[in-house]
């Protein structure tokens, strides 16, 4: 029960770390609005929930932000929790992305969390109770990877945005918190674009698996790889009454990896 009574917003919802915070939140009492553009997988995990609802949901896309949250006022009448989850990885040379490729996952990892803040915020502001923004970022977002600038350039982005509206919010005596989490290596499909997993012909879980146990037991320091699990966990606890004095904060949870 420890977000018991609560409306919570989950973009890219259906599938890996989205489905676990999801999941992780209904479990604890929210009830959750289940977001993104995989539609059956998406619906499945929503009809799995108390009082769960799925929209299809492009976060690059202004209208359907506007759209969402009229939905989830129309059907809960609050919203007390909002997880910016939704996010692509596009790996390779920055000599060989394309241009178009760069303002794609800029689109999805940036503009998709600002438009989720923009639209989002007055809603939880309605209540005047508060609420917890938790923005995804990554360990990308604080050190950088070869091969990987895009990505590591989107989720610097985010990490520094969810800064300074936690400035902002804080500014304003809303009493909405925002924070960023930091997942490392763990074991979700955004996996499959970056390290190439998943292509024609390919056995994408078994594979991807194999690659990230390996990357793991290589490069940190715990020597595992992690879950969406992991990454649930800390969301919860950010969005719990347990962190009513965290905000502009970054939840690291990596098994050490950003620190060796």
């Amino acid at each position: 029960g420890r977000v018991e009574g609560k409306v919570a917003l989950v973009t890219g919802g259906a599938s890996g770390i989205g489905r676990a915070c999801a999941e992780r939140l209904a479990a604890e009492g929210a009830k959750v609005v289940v977001t993104d553009v995989q539609d059956a997988k998406g619906e499945e995990v929503a009809e799995g929930l108390a009082d769960g609802l799925y929209l299809r949901h492009d976060v690059t896309d202004e209208d359907a932000w506007i759209k969402v949250v009229a939905a989830t006022a129309e059907r809960y009448g609050r919203l007390d929790i909002l997880v910016n989850n939704a996010g692509i990885g596009l790996g390779g040379s920055v000599l060989d992305m394309s241009l178009a490729d760069f303002r794609k996952q800029m689109a999805v990892n940036v503009e998709g969390v600002f438009l989720g803040v923009k639209h989002s915020l007055p809603l939880m502001r309605k209540r005047g109770d508060g609420g917890s923004i938790i923005n995804m970022s990554s360990v990308a977002g604080l050190k950088g990877a070869a091969s990987l600038a895009g990505y590591c350039a989107s989720k610097g982005a985010v990490r520094l945005f969810t800064k300074a509206v936690a400035l902002e919010c804080a500014q304003a005596q809303d009493k909405v918190r925002v924070n960023s989490v930091h997942p490392g290596i763990i074991e979700t499909p955004i996996w499959d674009t970056i390290i190439g997993t998943g292509g024609p012909g390919a056995n994408a879980a078994p594979e991807r698996s194999a690659t990230l146990d390996a990357m793991a037991g290589m490069t940190v320091p715990l020597g595992m790889k992690g879950l969406p699990a992991d990454i649930a966990d800390g969301v919860l606890w950010l969005a719990s009454a347990e962190s009513r004095y965290v905000t502009g904060a970054e939840l690291v949870i990596d098994g050490g990896f950003s620190v060796r």
